[in-house]
């Protein structure tokens, strides 16, 4: 068992884990963050994506260990400090980017992080971006929508694939 401190959303937690926990399952089952998504266990799904000091990573795939001393955000932290939605979750609401909304928490924080980097992206870079996350509902049209809608970009243009 080792010891583990972070800062989660801005809050300081600790725990004892084992070594061989992942950090998605620190945050859903120790700290009871479960926006966080479990959807293949094999990192290819996307649903788990939380921010590790500012950069997007599958919690499936790092151990809780690994985030000892990090500033983790998850989908939990994401609204505005009034509780409203930000302006990624917001979009995402306006321009239908999610139906069943299992992978909405990963698709979010991966929005984020993408804007993060660049703020003005094209319709390509936004798909190309999303590669590594899977949604079987919505054909992605619409969350690229949604995300161009985040940056200010006009989405009208946008053709469905």
């Amino acid at each position: 068992m080792a010891q583990v401190s972070m800062t989660v959303n801005g809050k300081a937690v600790s725990g004892e884990v084992e070594g061989r926990m992942l950090l998605v399952n620190f945050l859903r089952e120790d700290l009871k963050l479960t926006g966080t998504h479990v959807g293949c266990d094999t990192s290819q799904c996307g649903a788990c994506v939380v921010h590790v000091n500012g950069e997007a990573v599958k919690a499936c795939t790092m151990f809780a260990a690994e985030a000892d001393g990090a500033d983790v955000a998850t989908i939990e932290g994401q609204a505005n400090a009034d509780g409203s939605l930000n302006v990624i979750q917001q979009a995402f609401q306006d321009h239908h980017g999610l139906q069943c909304g299992f992978c909405t928490p990963g698709m979010v924080m991966s929005a984020a992080a993408l804007l993060n980097d660049n703020p003005n992206p094209t319709e390509h870079e936004i798909r190309a971006y999303l590669e590594g996350n899977i949604c079987r509902c919505t054909g992605y049209h619409n969350i690229v929508k949604a995300i161009m809608a985040a940056a200010g970009q006009d989405v009208t243009s946008i053709a469905a694939e």
